[in-house]
């Protein structure tokens, strides 16, 4: 059937637009469900490889609008999520945080685009730290973490998104 090629795209559409709606919860202030719906974003991601293969309708032009959809829900919405919430606060040191974490998502998400995947991740993949940040974000909501640690813990994982020292298999 041909509808079957287009299903993937249609849960990496959806992980574009929970991503675009998480960005526009944080212009309403809506923290805890902005990180929601980074959360259920990072399901679709998990979902639209997976059915691309069963289907056998895996192509260059889904795995590109996967990374662009990645970069969306994973890089640039958790780091929006997390200046809002707290970077603000931290002055230009929140700023050089908040950019080089989105830089290291759209990094790694291009080396991997342009590389030969044999079944391992070199650094975590963004969908993973996004999530993370997702859900550190969902702590902040009700709780405080010293902003320096906050801070510190953004930049590791900008560095492990990017590290080759850190080697995950594909499940």
């Amino acid at each position: 059937m041909k509808i079957k090629r287009y299903i993937p795209n249609i849960f990496t559409f959806f992980n574009l637009a929970l991503g675009i709606l998480a960005i526009m919860c944080i212009f309403n202030e809506d923290y805890f469900n902005s990180a929601l719906l980074i959360l259920l974003a990072a399901v679709m991601d998990r979902y639209d490889g997976k059915i691309a293969r069963k289907f056998n309708a895996t192509s260059e032009i889904g795995k590109e609008l996967d990374s662009l959809s990645d970069l969306i829900s994973f890089g640039v919405a958790p780091t929006i999520l997390m200046w809002n919430i707290a970077l603000i606060h931290f002055g230009i040191l929140g700023i050089i945080v908040t950019i080089l974490y989105a830089i290291a998502g759209a990094y790694r998400l291009a080396r991997y685009n342009v590389m030969d995947f044999d079944g391992i991740y070199y650094g975590i993949p963004i969908t993973m730290s996004g999530g993370i940040v997702a859900i550190i974000s969902l702590y902040l909501t009700r709780y405080k973490i010293n902003i320096i640690i906050l801070a510190f813990i953004m930049l590791l994982l900008a560095y492990i998104m990017i590290t080759k020292r850190i080697r995950l298999k594909k499940r």
